[in-house]
């Protein structure tokens, strides 16, 4: 893809529960002196037309970003669809213009720093209307783009069909994945356990300009 990807807004999404973590908001957890949602905004941030955090519960928590915080608007914890889906009728209100939303989980401090090109890259190549990130053999559905016409399809998924499963919906409308290497380490490696954030602190430390 030669061409520069369309507007495409970033969401950052941190309504997870981090159960393994022990609770609390595991993308405020810090690696060296940054939490992991400043890692991640600070490899997307130069990718897309500007970022908005998706999360539940008290949005001052996420001042210091200086970004807007967007809470889901489906009943329940209906998981990373619903965050998604609030961001995409976030976007058709508050930036008209854009017409893609590119979304990733704020616990992945490793993020590609061509992770959005890459991705309309696929979906163009493949015809698709939607395209997911992959690393060796595993996808990573909740990091994908998302156009902003789907968000009633996708609403109707999650509200009237009970649908959770990111796959399920993506397949109804045709994915293909944007796969990456996982050496030296997996670009899309996420935090969910204590352990793993310290094998995250060992990354940075030896990759620091990764």
């Amino acid at each position: 893809m030669t061409e520069i990807p369309p507007p495409t807004l970033g969401v950052l999404l941190a309504g997870g529960l981090a159960r393994r973590m022990g609770g609390g908001d595991k993308p405020l957890r810090e690696i060296g002196e940054k939490t992991l949602i400043e890692r991640v905004a600070e490899r997307l941030t130069p990718q897309c037309d500007g970022l908005v955090v998706n999360a539940n519960g008290d949005p001052a928590r996420f001042a210091f970003l200086h970004m807007p915080v967007v809470a889901d608007d489906v009943p329940g914890f209906a998981g990373p669809l619903a965050g998604i889906l609030a961001v995409l009728d976030w976007t058709a209100l508050n930036r008209p213009g854009v017409e893609w939303v590119v979304s990733a989980a704020a616990d992945s401090p490793f993020l590609p720093r061509d992770l959005v090109r890459r991705l309309h890259e696929t979906r163009l190549l493949a015809g698709t209307k939607l395209a997911c990130a992959q690393s060796g053999e595993q996808a990573h559905p909740v990091i994908g783009l998302w156009p902003v016409a789907l968000r009633d399809d996708l609403r109707h998924a999650l509200v009237f069909e009970d649908m959770r499963k990111i796959d399920r919906w993506t397949a109804r409308h045709g994915v293909t994945a944007a796969i990456w290497p996982t050496e030296p380490f997996d670009p899309f490696f996420n935090a969910n356990t204590p352990d793993e954030l310290a094998e995250a602190n060992l990354i940075a430390n030896r990759y620091p300009d990764a």
